[in-house]
């Protein structure tokens, strides 16, 4: 019987030894992996947020003085938003206040029309209606 150094013999001993040898460089180069932290990143928070806000009502003002009122459907990275059982509302030119309804059902609003979007309160807590995100 010939003598090897280690159960695999020499020639597996001088491959790991390669092979912890790349495994570091590639640690060095890239930095230390960061799998268990838990560190959100921000496009993965918007999101979130964003995903809390669907099936809430939602009060759109849109630059031609139109009202819409609905739920948050989606949107998109155009800021286009889908509001569900849609109502839309006229700004009367001599009064502040808002007419009656009209009901759109689902309706898109591009989002280069959309001036303020305002999402119902939860509770009362919260605030008493609406309140402003944007």
């Amino acid at each position: 019987m010939r003598p090897t150094s280690g159960p695999a013999g020499p020639s597996v001993n001088l491959f790991r030894k390669k092979q912890e040898k790349v495994m570091a460089t590639i640690i060095e180069e890239n930095g230390p992996s960061t799998r268990g932290q838990t560190e959100v990143p921000p496009s993965s928070q918007a999101r979130q947020k964003l995903e809390g806000l669907l099936n809430k009502n939602m009060r759109i003002r849109m630059t031609d003085g139109r009202t819409l009122v609905g739920l948050f459907l989606c949107t998109d990275r155009d800021c286009n938003v889908i509001l569900g059982s849609a109502q839309e509302f006229l700004k009367s030119p001599d009064t502040f206040s808002q007419g009656e309804p009209r009901v759109l059902g689902l309706a898109m609003i591009p989002g280069h029309h959309v001036v303020s979007i305002e999402v119902e309160a939860d509770s009362l807590e919260d605030a008493h209606g609406f309140g402003a995100i944007c």
